[in-house]
């Protein structure tokens, strides 16, 4: 956990209203989110397809809150630039997807946003261990990507503990994301494994008492970890 800024909440609007996404964007923003994600999805790297670049573009209009794009697509190299124009401050793509993946990182950066690297959950942590000078942020899936809604794996937590472990010896300030299942119960076994950045979509968009309550929940959750990481 960096304990400067305490745990960022990042709801996914995959879980969003799809009719209405610019209204979701600035009642999230409302609710006290940090920032959003978008799940971009291309029908190949994983089945589902969803938003474009277009999409985002318009809903940038709406709200001030950061926009991060993570890309589920075979050709990150492509689709990168366009969610960069699109208004998205970080872009996030698969270890995976990229055939380059230090360029594609470094390529990311020179459009002027930020670079992230996500991890499959079949993929092993050091896979990115020689990229990070050209990385702000490693995403740890605790599902495997594609779908909502999915059960969090808890036999991501040895992984998201080693990453955390390459970036305090990398020693940049480098953010530690999870996505997938994440709930008020699941974030605290995230973030005693390390992770400082939570994504949460079905639980967050559904808990009864609303969105402001269920940022300020995961909030409250993430900073009292079940047991201190080792």
């Amino acid at each position: 956990m960096n304990a400067a800024s305490g745990p960022v909440i990042v709801p996914s609007m995959l879980a969003a209203d799809q009719s209405r996404l610019g209204e979701e964007c600035r009642a999230l923003a409302a609710a006290g989110a940090d920032r959003v994600q978008w799940d971009v999805m291309d029908g190949r790297f994983v089945p589902a397809i969803t938003v474009g670049p277009d999409v985002v573009a318009a809903c940038r209009r709406e709200a001030g809150v950061p926009f991060e794009a993570h890309l589920m697509v075979e050709a990150p190299d492509e689709a990168a630039p366009h969610f960069v124009r699109a208004g998205c401050d970080l872009v996030i793509v698969h270890a995976e997807a990229a055939r380059h993946l230090h360029r594609t990182l470094a390529g990311i950066r020179r459009l002027g946003a930020r670079a992230g690297v996500a991890l499959n959950p079949h993929t092993p942590a050091d896979t990115i261990a020689h990229v990070l000078d050209e990385t702000d942020l490693v995403l740890v899936m605790t599902v495997n990507p594609g779908f909502g809604g999915q059960r969090y794996l808890p036999a991501m937590e040895p992984k998201i503990a080693a990453v955390r472990a390459l970036i305090d010896r990398h020693g940049g300030p480098i953010e530690l994301e999870v996505d997938g299942g994440i709930t008020d119960v699941t974030i605290r076994r995230a973030a005693s494994a390390g992770a400082d950045v939570f994504i949460s979509g079905s639980w967050l968009s559904r808990h009864p008492a609303g969105r402001a309550a269920a940022v300020a929940e995961l909030r409250t959750a993430a900073g009292q970890p079940d047991e201190v990481r080792a």
